[in-house]
């Protein structure tokens, strides 16, 4: 007798009318909590920005080339796009899989958790563009000179909250409770925050922690968007996007196999 080993179903392609219908059902949320979200979405990184900015700022005038106030307003731009991505992964992910079953709901519709997880994390990463963009503006009324480069920075925060949101959605799929990602918090998004060169440069930091900032994907984001405010840097530049490409495609990955096994198997 032969045993038919069983193997695991492949992906369906992946299309549009999913996405489009899921963001239909994040618009109708969004409409009635846009407000609060908004405040604190935008409030929080200037309050960033003026108290590092103006505190530090009172005792180092400048970084290099930069104003302090200018070096730090571009930083909190990336640390803006990490928590406005991050967290609305894990927690709207967790409470909308668990307690809500508002997943299950979705994929009762034809539906793939691949085609969800897309949606989601483009959903998240659309917002944060945004939203990360406040301290940019508000520093523009305390001397930040305008520029060009200036308008890729939301294609810049884009790419960096839809990694983030990914790495969200997959953590809310394999932690045990809501309480467990106080140890994700502590362990992986403050270290994160604290090595990304947002309120001092990397250089000064000792050997291992710059080697460990180099695979950190919000120091290529902070990195991109003081070129991007600064002065492009072509090749370099080339090098940053690269790698929260391959961030975020790495996150796909793993954020729709962990969804599936939650959801699926």
């Amino acid at each position: 007798m032969t045993v038919r080993s069983e193997r695991a179903p492949r992906l369906r392609r992946f299309e549009l009318a999913p996405v489009r219908g899921i963001w239909r059902h994040e618009l109708a949320l969004y409409k009635r909590y846009w407000k609060s979200q908004s405040f604190a979405s935008m409030v929080e990184p200037t309050f960033f920005l003026l108290a590092f900015g103006y505190g530090f700022g009172s005792m180092v005038a400048a970084i290099g080339d930069y104003r302090y106030l200018d070096f730090v307003a571009t930083g909190v731009v990336g640390t803006a796009a990490l928590f406005t991505s991050v967290f609305p992964g894990m927690f709207n992910g967790y409470i909308r899989r668990v307690f809500q079953h508002t997943y299950d709901a979705m994929l009762a519709a034809p539906v793939d958790v691949h085609e969800l997880v897309t949606a989601e994390a483009l959903w998240i990463a659309a917002k944060s563009s945004v939203y990360s963009c406040t301290p940019l503006v508000v520093a523009l009324f305390f001397g930040l000179d305008p520029s060009f480069g200036m308008l890729l920075v939301p294609v810049i925060t884009f790419f960096t909250a839809l990694g983030f949101g990914l790495f969200g959605l997959w953590t809310s799929s394999v932690v045990p409770s809501i309480n467990s990602f106080d140890y994700v918090i502590t362990g992986v998004v403050t270290p994160l925050f604290l090595i990304a060169g947002t309120f001092f440069p990397v250089g000064t930091l000792p050997d291992w922690a710059r080697f460990a900032a180099q695979a950190n994907p919000l120091f290529h984001c902070v990195e991109l968007v003081r070129h991007a405010v600064f002065g492009i840097r072509p090749l370099t530049d080339l090098g940053h996007l690269g790698a929260l490409i391959l961030f975020a495609a790495l996150m796909w990955l793993i954020a729709v196999r962990g969804m599936r096994k939650r959801l699926i198997d």
